[in-house]
C-alpha cells in the first residue's frame, strides 16, 4: 500500500539557496503542501528561522539523520554542497533530484526536462533514483537545439548571460546592489563576494579571491546541455558571461543551417519544443521572464551578412523555471 503523501518526508538540500526557497514555495502552494518538510543547509546557515507548511521551521545543518524516512530529497544549494552530501542521502533510499549542477552528465543521474522525454530518445526510468534537472540556461539551449536538428545544422553557437542570483545568490545581490550605490555616489567599491566590479559591467571571469567560478558554472552548462541531448546530435558550442542583473538568465545563439528555411518555419518547430514565441515589440528579457515558467523567444532573424545563418534570442526565470520542472518531476514519480 502506498505511503499517504502528507506522510512522506521531503527534504531541500540547500535550503537557504534563492533556489530552495523558491522550490519550497512550489511545493507548499500544490500537492505536496501537506507533506512533511525538512530543511537542511550548510553549518554557516544553519538555525535561519523560516517556515515550512505555514510553520516556523528551522534550517538544519546536515547529520548522520538528516536524510532517514525521506521519499525524496532536492539539491538546491551549491555544486560543492551536494557533492559532500550525495553518498549519506543515498543510502537514506530516497529518490535524489539535483538542481545544483553537481550531477550532471553523471551516469548514475538521469537528466529530465517536462515533455522532453521522446525527442531526447530516453523514457523517464522512475527506478533511476537519482535525478538532475538543468538550470533555465540548459533547457533553452537543449530544446532549442532539437528544434533545429532537422535542418542539419552546420554549427550552433550560444552566449549565456548570467544574473548575480545565479553566480552567487542572496550575497551576489547584495553586492551588486552596493556597488550599484557607491558607484553612482563616488565611493571606493566593495568585492567581497565577487573581487571584481560586477555593478555596469560584463564579465567573463570574476577576481582571483573570489569562491564564485565562472569557468565552473560554464563546465557545469556544457554537461546538463550535453546530458539533456541524445548521443548522436552535437552539443553546441557555449560561453557563459556575467551579465549585471539581479534575476533572469537571457541567451542569444547562432545556428548556421545546411537546409533553407523561413522564419515562420523556424518558430514553429521551436513552439513545438515548448518555447513561447513573442512579438516583434515585445522581445523576451529578463523582467519578462521574471515569475513565469516560459521559455520566452523572439522570432528568429536571419543574419544578411551570412546565407543561412538565424539569430535567436530567448529568456526564462532561472529560479522560478528548474524549480517548477522539480515539482513536475516529484508529481510524475508518485504517478
Amino acid at each position: 500500500m502506498a505511503t499517504p503523501l502528507e506522510s512522506r518526508r521531503i527534504v531541500v538540500a540547500g535550503a537557504s539557496s534563492l533556489l530552495g526557497a523558491e522550490l519550497k514555495t512550489l511545493l507548499e502552494e500544490g500537492r505536496f503542501a501537506a507533506s512533511d518538510f525538512r530543511l537542511v543547509d550548510e553549518e554557516t546557515v544553519a538555525g535561519l528561522l523560516t517556515e515550512a507548511g505555514g510553520e516556523p521551521a528551522v534550517i538544519q545543518p546536515v547529520e548522520e539523520d538528516s536524510f532517514n524516512k525521506a521519499w525524496i530529497v532536492f539539491f538546491t544549494g551549491s555544486p560543492a554542497f551536494s557533492k559532500r552530501n550525495f553518498e549519506l542521502a543515498r543510502k537514506s533510499g530516497a529518490c535524489l533530484v539535483d538542481l545544483s549542477g553537481e550531477f550532471a552528465g553523471h551516469a548514475e543521474a538521469q537528466a529530465w526536462l517536462p515533455k522532453f522525454d521522446a525527442l531526447a530518445q530516453a523514457q523517464l526510468n522512475k527506478d533511476a533514483g537519482v535525478f538532475a534537472v538543468p538550470s533555465a540556461p540548459a533547457e533553452l539551449i537543449a530544446r532549442l537545439t532539437i528544434a533545429l536538428r532537422q535542418w542539419s545544422p552546420g554549427s550552433l553557437d550560444a552566449v549565456v548571460f548570467q544574473p548575480v542570483s545565479s553566480s552567487a545568490g542572496k550575497p551576489g545581490i547584495q553586492e551588486l546592489e552596493s556597488q550599484t550605490g557607491q558607484l553612482l555616489s563616488f565611493q571606493s567599491l566593495g568585492k567581497e563576494v565577487f573581487d571584481a566590479q560586477v555593478a555596469f559591467t560584463m564579465l567573463d571571469r570574476f577576481g582571483s579571491a573570489s569562491r564564485h567560478n565562472l569557468q565552473s558554472s560554464l563546465e557545469i552548462l556544457r554537461r546538463e546541455v550535453r546530458a539533456c541531448l541524445p548521443a548522436a546530435v552535437s552539443a553546441p558550442a557555449l560561453q557563459l558571461l556575467h551579465s549585471p542583473v539581479y534575476y533572469g538568465t537571457t541567451v542569444t545563439a547562432c545556428a548556421r543551417l545546411a537546409a533553407s528555411a523561413g522564419a515562420a518555419e523556424l518558430s514553429k518547430s521551436c513552439e513545438s519544443l515548448g518555447f513561447s514565441i513573442t512579438t516583434e515589440d515585445a522581445a523576451p528579457d529578463n523582467v519578462s521572464s521574471a515569475g513565469e515558467t516560459s521559455l520566452q523567444l523572439a522570432p528568429p532573424r536571419p543574419d544578411p551578412s551570412t546565407p543561412g545563418a538565424w539569430w535567436f534570442w530567448a529568456a526564462a526565470d532561472n529560479l522560478r523555471l528548474p524549480a517548477a520542472n522539480a515539482v513536475k518531476l516529484a508529481e510524475k514519480l508518485l504517478e
